[in-house]
């Protein structure tokens, strides 16, 4: 779709910065859905697990090859066997109600099945990252209508134009909103999908 804002040089900037942070704010979003624990095995479900790495906290996808083999069971093979116990205390202590086990070469992380009461409770943290991200495309939103109103009080553009690029930047917002809604309410029939 052909924007106003898009035509208007003193508004093409803008336009493009409202996309570009409204995109990375639903990627994000994405991301912590990804991370979030249903009832079957990911790898995303250890997104979050750094690992004391010769001193220096690593993400454990840079220390190890992490895979499902079975619904649920993740499986950690760290390339050094020689911190193998660090993997098995990292994801101990990251707080995902993990109990890992180690055999001296590989990770294994059974994944319980969740319980209702732990389904709900998935659902609220999301719920409450969503509320998060849809403040965050509101005040790009915001910061987005100050450009138009300040490029309106410089004469850079006309009272028509800035009601147009008002207008769109509410399409806009509008849109990436319904995407990480989109995002949410399927990831909700997920985790209570027993």
């Amino acid at each position: 779709m052909a924007t106003t804002m898009a035509s208007i040089p003193a508004l093409k900037q803008v336009h493009a910065q409202l996309k570009t942070r409204m995109e990375k704010t639903v990627e994000d979003f994405r991301a912590n859905l990804l991370s979030t624990r249903t009832g079957r095995a990911s790898v995303h479900m250890l997104d979050q697990v750094k690992v004391d790495y010769y001193g220096t906290d690593t993400p454990l996808s840079q220390v190890a090859q992490i895979s499902t083999p079975e619904a649920q069971l993740i499986l950690v093979a760290p390339w050094e066997v020689a911190i193998v116990p660090a993997v098995e205390k990292a994801i101990r202590t990251s707080n995902l109600g993990f109990n890992p086990m180690h055999d001296g070469k590989v990770v294994r992380v059974p994944v319980p099945p969740m319980t209702e009461e732990r389904r709900k409770e998935a659902v609220k943290h999301l719920a409450a990252v969503l509320e998060d991200h849809k403040t965050a495309i509101r005040n790009i939103r915001r910061d987005g209508n100050d450009q138009v109103k300040k490029a309106a009080k410089d004469k850079l553009i006309s009272a028509d134009d800035e009601k147009r690029a008002n207008e769109e930047i509410q399409i806009l917002t509008d849109a990436e909103i319904k995407r990480i809604e989109d995002l949410f309410k399927a990831k909700e029939k997920e985790i209570l999908t027993v």
